[in-house]
């Protein structure tokens, strides 16, 4: 993932010599693998490069194709951050938004009218008059980039602990917003400051910020997710993730030269493509000692709590039909998956090997670099700080209080703990916090005591039978404990938390607290302290961490520049690929699926969800079958990225970035491209789904019009890509 070669002429010889260029395939199954022979590949962090530092001569010498600054600017002009957690872009010259039916499907229902269900017949405005606006909702166009990094280097170098450095860098981050907040040409934009490499650079965002977002197009929702959780992160794939917005300004539509032109016919085995969109986070940059914490600890319990919580929803929701549970499910199960791929690849020698690989080669280039002994320390003293996290991981991990972890009443009972030790050790502090001292609405009493139950459950099996907090928790002694089911039910069924008038007493009495036997704070009354000091001793070395990862980051800024591309952070990026088949399963994926896919998923599992279709679905039209509708390509994406364009060089769209395949999960750590890929909407399929089946002319003739032009660059020629 390295793409050290073809970016920087400036990186040592040594390093390209380390890279081996051998296929994930090669050893990722075999059960042979000699780990000391295993070398890190030359694009292992990625590329997820930054409109910072745009690749010019990267692309050039990849794929003969050489854009200039216009290009850049004009594809990061056209490109949109979708609220917070999304990306999007413009497609037409009138302000048309395309995004995902996923990152859409919140914003799209909240304009839903008494009586409709958009979930289940979808939404398309036939005129301009029935787009409906969305309250809330905003979409960021990147518009200027300051380079800050010496300012906030400068601050945070000046000296003293961990925590005056972390403060040093934010004071230099609010006096940066508000100096540049009254410069001519950022005032009005939205500011915003970006962490690279860990905190190796930094950088000052400014987006113009468009409030006035309408709905516009919106498949049903058997089509935005068709397949459901069984088809997520797979492929082949058949899914019309697409919504449509527009922006207005000023009560109409925007009129914007900044928009990518739609190719329904762009698509081409081998074909360079790019997608700009805004990863959200990944962590290629941690060192093989965290990678072990997350892989022995961190990942593990993650997909327990995720995999309990999900249950008690399924299981509440089988007779509450709640489509915001629905949801909340739906998030569950797509992060499992995801957890669980992440956990696959942390457990796969060959990729760590290669990590371990990586690690070693630039503690060797940084040595060469003459870089101080204390820089070069940096890995031991994360190593020495991972460690002391592990002794603190069970108590700070399974006592941690939330309503996600261990349901509303127990976290309740724990804040009460909290405000009962304020009441005697800091009385003015308590009278400060009596009035959030409220009693909990619980939603439903047997979700309340699933989610209960999980959490004993999980804290039996990471902290042990014969620990204070379990034995207190399961109510027994010896060997006649209860199950964490039968314990939930007593305390759920005991406690008092539910009554208004007992927490009245409890918040007005001096006292009360520490001396109820209400069963759910006697548990508090154990967990909670040790909760406490452990996580403030964490805090204290995820600070130090904090500080040693940039150190870290910088040092690979300083021996790599700009040859290795900064994690992502949630900010702007452009990334490549081509598009390109792949081995699974005994057979090979094709680069395009169409819509007769579509059907034949749906005759096989017999019309049954998550495959039915919707009526108007249900008669296509013949050509529709031969239509193309998903595609792949190599291209490095991560969550953050849905919605994200997928563009050709004639920044023209070809496609719509909605999800990855099960082996691009390891990709929060590593990227291996070899059977990495992303999976996008066609273009193609997304027009033909207008046409025959949804009718929706008017937006067809929008995307496909020829009508609407904008300048050209040398380095975009005009026309349709073909081959």
């Amino acid at each position: 993932m390295l793409n050290i070669n073809l970016r920087s002429t400036a990186v040592t010889g040594a390093l390209l010599a380390a890279f081996s260029w051998s296929t994930l395939a090669q050893s990722s199954q075999s059960t042979s693998v000699n780990v000391d022979t295993v070398k890190a590949g030359p694009y292992d962090m990625g590329k997820m490069w930054t409109f910072d530092n745009p690749p010019k001569e990267y692309f050039q010498k990849t794929y003969k194709f050489t854009p200039d600054d216009k290009w850049f600017d004009e594809s990061r002009l056209a490109s949109l951050r979708f609220a917070d957690y999304c990306s999007a872009s413009f497609v037409s010259a009138n302000g048309l938004v395309m995004t995902n039916h996923h990152c859409a499907r919140e914003s799209g229902t909240g304009v839903a009218r008494k009586g409709e269900d958009l979930n289940a017949t979808g939404f398309f405005a036939k005129t301009l008059a029935e787009e409906r606006k969305v309250d809330g909702l905003f979409v960021d166009q990147l518009v200027k980039i300051e380079d800050i990094t010496k300012r906030v280097q400068d601050a945070m170098s000046a000296g003293g602990s961990e925590q005056a450095q972390l403060q040093a860098r934010e004071q230099v981050f609010t006096a940066v917003k508000q100096e540049y907040s009254t410069k001519s040409d950022w005032e009005g934009l939205e500011l915003q400051t970006i962490t690279f490499y860990n905190g190796g650079r930094y950088a000052l965002y400014g987006f113009k910020r468009y409030t006035d977002v309408r709905l516009v197009f919106m498949p049903e929702l058997q089509l935005g997710f068709f397949g459901g959780d069984y088809d997520n992160f797979t492929y082949p794939r058949y899914a019309l993730d697409c919504s449509f917005f527009r922006v207005y300004d000023g009560g109409k539509p925007l009129q914007t030269t900044h928009y990518f032109k739609f190719n329904t016919n762009g698509v081409h085995d081998g074909e360079p493509i790019f997608v700009i969109g805004n990863p959200g986070q990944t962590e290629r940059l941690k060192t093989v000692a965290e990678l072990e914490f997350d892989r022995d600890l961190q990942t593990p319990a993650t997909i327990q709590l995720l995999r309990n919580r999900s249950d008690a929803l399924q299981a509440y929701n089988a007779t509450a039909k709640n489509d915001s549970v629905l949801n909340e499910i739906f998030s569950y199960e797509n992060s499992l998956k995801a957890y669980n791929g992440q956990l696959a690849g942390l457990r796969d020698p060959y990729l760590m090997a290669r990590k371990a690989s990586f690690e070693s080669q630039f503690k060797a280039d940084a040595k060469a670099k003459n870089l101080s002994a204390d820089r070069l320390k940096t890995w031991d003293d994360i190593a020495d700080n991972t460690a002391q996290l592990r002794s603190l991981f069970k108590d700070a991990n399974y006592l941690g209080p939330s309503e996600r972890t261990m349901g509303e009443l127990l976290t309740f009972a724990n804040v009460l703990t909290q405000f009962g030790e304020l009441s005697t050790s800091r009385p003015q502090d308590a009278e400060r916090a009596r009035s959030l001292v409220v009693t909990p609405k619980v939603r439903d009493l047997k979700l309340e005591e699933a989610y209960l139950a999980a959490h004993l459950a999980e804290a039996q099996a990471g902290l042990g039978n014969d620990d204070p907090y379990v034995k207190a928790a399961l109510g027994g002694s010896g060997t006649t404990l209860k199950t964490p089911k039968e314990a939930a039910a007593y305390l759920i069924k005991n406690t008092k938390l539910t009554n208004p008038a007992f927490v009245s007493e409890l918040s007005t009495r001096v006292g009360a607290v520490s001396s109820s036997n209400d069963p759910l704070l006697v548990l508090a009354r154990i967990g909670f302290p040790r909760y406490v000091a452990a996580a403030r001793q964490a805090r204290q070395i995820s600070q130090r961490q904090e500080v040693l990862r940039g150190q870290l980051g910088r040092m690979l800024y300083d021996v790599y520049g700009t040859a290795v591309p900064p994690d992502a952070t949630f900010s702007l990026r452009i990334n490549d690929g081509v598009v390109k088949s792949y081995d699974y399963n005994g057979t090979k994926a094709p680069i395009i699926t169409t819509f007769a896919g579509l059907y034949d998923r749906n005759y096989s599992f017999g019309d049954k969800a998550p495959w039915n279709l919707p009526a108007r679905w249900k008669n296509p039209p013949a050509e529709l079958l031969k239509q193309p509708m998903c595609f792949i390509s190599t291209n490095d994406i991560i969550g953050g990225n849905s919605g994200s364009p997928m563009i050709n060089k004639n920044l023209e769209a070809v496609g719509l970035v909605f999800d990855g395949n099960i082996e691009s999960l390891p990709g929060e750590f590593i990227f291996v491209p070899d059977a990495n890929r992303s999976i996008s909407v066609h273009a193609g399929g997304i027009v033909a789904a207008m046409r025959y089946i949804y009718k929706a002319d008017r937006l067809v003739n929008e995307l496909t019009s020829t009508s609407a032009t904008r300048p050209r660059t040398p380095a975009t020629a005009p026309g349709r890509q073909s081959k």
